[in-house]
């Protein structure tokens, strides 16, 4: 079978019992990269099995070979780095063909730095949609978000640390200005999460050197997440 495994994101006490298991059990380990994975698996006392770097580069040459390890009965854990294998990391071809093949896979949940992120923004829950890394051309990310400008939906998106403040100041330009949070780290030693409305916080991080992983919240389009218009002078 397929374990497709949810890994920390930064404290590694959020490995679950179960996830541990897995990699106990694993014939194999296709990992983003085998080094951390490796840490993860040392910082466990669990040994080494065989591991291969399954990455973007890589995705489709190897995954009809880990499809046949499945179909022959071995035990094959997918992972990355962190979170979720196939949630802007590699993963989603090999789940995709496993399904296609009738392989046999079952995910085994864990941290997510989406569902931290919202949670922790104090943004509304009920209705959200996560949409990656966006472009960096100025045009095209002005545009990207200009795409959610009516929707009512909290907005999710993971950024570069060198590239919040000129995002921030795009999402401002496309949406008005709204509530946001910046998450910074989550999980990890030094998080930090900032809220705020977008004109503000694309002021507060222009220049900012920002150090560590950032996931980016936005409220959806409804008065309520926007900032108050200045009162008439009497």
């Amino acid at each position: 079978m397929l374990h497709v495994v949810a890994t920390p994101i930064g404290n590694l006490g959020d490995l679950s019992p179960r996830a541990v298991a897995a990699f106990r059990a694993a014939a194999l380990i296709a990992c983003e990269d085998t080094r951390r994975t490796w840490q993860l698996l040392a910082h466990f006392e669990i040994p080494r099995p065989e591991m291969v770097s399954y990455r973007q580069g890589n995705e489709e040459r190897l995954t009809e070979k880990i499809v046949a390890d499945v179909q022959a009965g071995r035990e094959v854990v997918l992972c990355s780095d962190g979170g979720y294998p196939g949630i802007s990391d590699p993963g989603y071809r090999l789940i995709r063909a496993c399904a296609q093949a009738d392989a046999p896979y079952e995910v085994i949940p864990g941290a997510s730095a989406v569902n931290v992120a919202l949670l922790m923004s104090g943004l509304p829950t009920s209705s959200f949609t996560f949409r990656g890394f966006p472009p960096r051309g100025p045009g095209a990310l002005r545009n990207w978000f200009a795409e959610d400008a009516d929707r009512e939906h909290t907005l999710i998106c993971y950024e570069s640390p060198f590239r919040i403040g000129a995002t921030l100041a795009a999402a401002f330009d496309a949406l008005g200005d709204r509530e946001a949070a910046v998450c910074i780290e989550l999980t990890k030693l030094h998080e930090r999460v900032v809220r705020g409305y977008l004109g503000d916080l694309a002021r507060q991080f222009k220049d900012a050197k920002v150090k560590g992983e950032v996931a980016l919240v936005i409220a959806g389009c409804n008065p309520k997440f926007q900032r108050p218009a200045a009162a008439p002078t009497p």
